[in-house]
């Protein structure tokens, strides 16, 4: 039975008091949101739709004079479980409006890369798959922030909301037949995690793909990124506006000294090197080149692959697409690219692949086959595994 759908937008505060008090007597809630940010820093929350098995209704967070905190609050109940498809950057929204990671939580694009749905599966072929029915993409491009809203595009973003009551129920049904549920509840340790949506202007520099490992190159790296990103947030304008990728990396390279130096550098313009920014730019980048040594950020080791062992790896990537079709699991889930080349140098390696349930199901396997104690034969169209004394 599809929950009665409610066209007319909550748009005051005794209306949302109400509806999520009654949301917050549901084992389970299902929530979507429609946001803007191609011309911010922060999201901008258009609308928020939720739904349970007997109303679904959608929020309208640009009503003035709304206050979200029975959202938060329902978010934060820990008896409604939260169901979001792809919940990363909704839960980033919410975090930043509301100070509150819904929990617990259960994302369905998880959920179906552990049923076996492939990596990354799109929302509109698991609700063909499991719900039996098509979303209408109609209002998938509308400007959510202009107001009035009509009722079909009212109707479309309770589409999601609708559909995912069905998807989830489905995915739990397949994760208790399997009994897979607790391999999920290790994805969703890392998604209620206030950490994961927690980005430290010093940090943001690992967004960067670093062309030197120049200790002052990083430094300033480092020092201009965070700058990048407090001027961001204070003009809530996007990073790329600011100054872009290819700006930080010739500044790292080049390290100008005085506004004539910084004016003649490609990627900065004559007005930002001669106006006030400029001269924080290039104090960010005296911090930059004296930054202590211990704050001098240090990229990721590169991984040096001796010599003769790509076979090896090409036989780890064959066993991997074999064990995950075979358990019908998809394989981002399990383990990269990156994984193995380290599984391949180290028995030992600190990869996922090689804990808990992956281990189960390829991690031991791939150590058996490095040493020696596993064999892999094709029969007809299939590989096989035979193990070896």
């Amino acid at each position: 039975m599809s929950p009665e759908r409610i066209d007319e937008l909550i748009d005051d505060n005794e209306t949302l008091a109400a509806f999520c008090a009654q949301l917050s007597n549901s084992p389970y809630i299902t929530i979507d949101t429609e946001f803007i940010r191609d011309r911010t820093y922060w999201p901008r929350l258009c609308l928020v739709q939720l739904a349970n098995h007997d109303v679904a209704r959608a929020i309208d967070p640009l009503a003035e004079g709304i206050d979200l905190s029975p959202l938060a609050d329902l978010l934060a109940n820990p008896n409604v479980i939260k169901v979001f498809h792809a919940a990363r950057q909704d839960v980033e929204i919410f975090v930043q409006q509301n100070n509150v990671v819904p929990s617990p939580m259960f994302d369905t694009q998880i959920a179906a890369m552990v049923c076996g749905f492939g990596d990354s599966v799109g929302y509109d072929r698991l609700v063909e798959k499991l719900a039996g029915a098509r979303i209408d993409k109609g209002s998938r491009f509308t400007d959510w922030s202009r107001r009035p809203l009509s009722d079909k595009q009212i109707g479309y973003a309770l589409d999601d909301v609708t559909h995912l009551l069905s998807v989830y129920e489905a995915l739990c049904r397949q994760l208790e037949k399997s009994n897979r549920a607790h391999w999920l509840e290790e994805e969703m340790a890392v998604l209620t995690n206030t950490a994961t949506y927690e980005q430290s202007p010093d940090e943001v520099w690992r967004r960067l793909k670093v062309r030197s490992r120049n200790p002052q190159y990083l430094g300033v790296v480092k020092t201009v990124s965070a700058w990048r990103e407090m001027e961001a947030q204070r003009r809530n304008m996007p990073r790329g506006h600011v100054l872009k990728d290819e700006a930080i990396q010739e500044l790292a390279a080049e390290m100008p000294d005085q506004v004539k130096a910084l004016g003649r550098l490609r990627a900065v313009s004559r007005g930002m090197a001669e106006g006030p920014a400029g001269e924080e730019l290039l104090e960010a980048v005296r911090r930059g080149k004296d930054l202590p040594k211990d704050e001098v950020p240090k990229p990721a080791a590169q991984v040096v692959l001796p010599r003769g062992l790509g076979p090896l790896i090409d036989l780890l990537k064959v066993l991997l697409k074999t064990k995950c079709e075979a358990h019908d699991v998809a394989q981002k889930l399990v383990a990269n690219v990156a994984d193995l080349e380290r599984i391949a140098i180290d028995d030992d390696a600190d990869v996922a692949a090689l804990r808990g349930w992956r281990r189960e199901i390829f991690g031991k396997d791939a150590l058996d086959l490095k040493h020696g104690r596993l064999a892999m034969t094709a029969k007809g169209k299939r590989v096989e595994l035979i193990p070896l004394p």
